[in-house]
């Protein structure tokens, strides 16, 4: 049975004050918007509209990670997009969660997913690594143009959730942060302020929702932007597979928040109907 808890007050003043105003003076007060308005079918495709490069990043060339991946959109028509790093988990590399990357390229991001110097780093090492990739994003890559060093994001698996947990703790400037399936032996977040979208499996045994996403997501200020999503039936390696569900809430969190696109409020809030769901949390006030 799905559950939804409301308990996002910006999201809501958002949605009534947006309402009924057309497309073009929507696009014209928000310069951030990338894309077509968005459609459940457009954000649940494989595929968004943008066609996507990619580069490699060699382990010599980084520089407080271990290289990785990076996925753009190949047009610059529509000007410059934000960015997300995104880490693996414990023992795994970038391959583990290669699907993400071009999938969230394609909705409009530059995304790097990074190796972690060494396969065995703790979560607060991914967090600094994580923000160690933006910086190389920003200041050296050959994509650094594209991209608008003021509208950045962190994700990751299990550490490498916990390590997005960490990196947003530390750079409050991050528009948002999207940890998946996250361990840390860390509970308490409560300092932390940057808009966060925790997605655990229910069915976790190695990063137990209970311990662990649960925890997180309680303790981190009701005043701060953030949610809960509880994938029905999930192990823990849900991340690394594709999996439409979890991509579909994460484009709708970072384009809301990284983009200041409200189009994509009617995903998030109210709580979504949707059967892969089992428990969805946030701080949105509608009922």
């Amino acid at each position: 049975m799905r559950r939804g808890v409301r308990i996002l007050p910006t999201l809501a003043l958002a949605v009534t004050l947006g309402a009924g105003l057309p497309t073009a003076a929507h696009a014209a007060d928000n310069p951030f918007e990338r894309g077509p308005d968005p459609t459940e079918n457009s954000i649940e495709a494989s595929r968004g509209s943008f066609a996507v490069s990619q580069t490699t990043v060699s382990r010599l060339s980084a520089s407080g990670f271990g290289g990785g991946t990076i996925y753009y959109p190949t047009s610059t028509a529509e000007g410059t997009f934000g960015a997300v790093a995104i880490s693996p988990g414990f023992t795994a590399t970038q391959s583990s969660i290669s699907w993400i990357g071009p999938r969230l390229a394609s909705q409009g991001f530059v995304v790097i997913t990074i190796d972690t110097l060494s396969i065995y780093d703790q979560p607060a090492s991914r967090g600094d690594q994580l923000r160690a990739a933006l910086s190389y994003l920003t200041q050296r890559s050959t994509v650094r143009s594209r991209i608008d060093a003021s509208r950045l994001a962190v994700a990751g698996h299990s550490m490498g959730g916990g390590g997005s947990l960490e990196a947003a703790a530390d750079q409050p400037s991050l528009q948002a942060a999207v940890p998946l399936a996250p361990w840390n032996s860390t509970k308490t977040w409560s300092d932390l302020r940057v808009p966060t979208f925790i997605i655990g499996g229910e069915s976790d045994t190695i990063a137990p929702v209970s311990s662990h996403s649960i925890r997180f997501y309680n303790s981190i200020p009701s005043a701060a932007e953030k949610a809960y999503m509880e994938l029905d039936g999930a192990s823990h390696f849900f991340p690394q597979t594709p999996n439409t569900t979890m991509a579909k809430y994460m484009i709708s969190w970072l384009k809301r928040f990284v983009d200041d696109d409200t189009r994509f409020e009617q995903f998030l809030c109210p709580a979504p109907d949707d059967r892969a769901i089992s428990e969805y949390r946030d701080t949105c006030p509608h009922s």
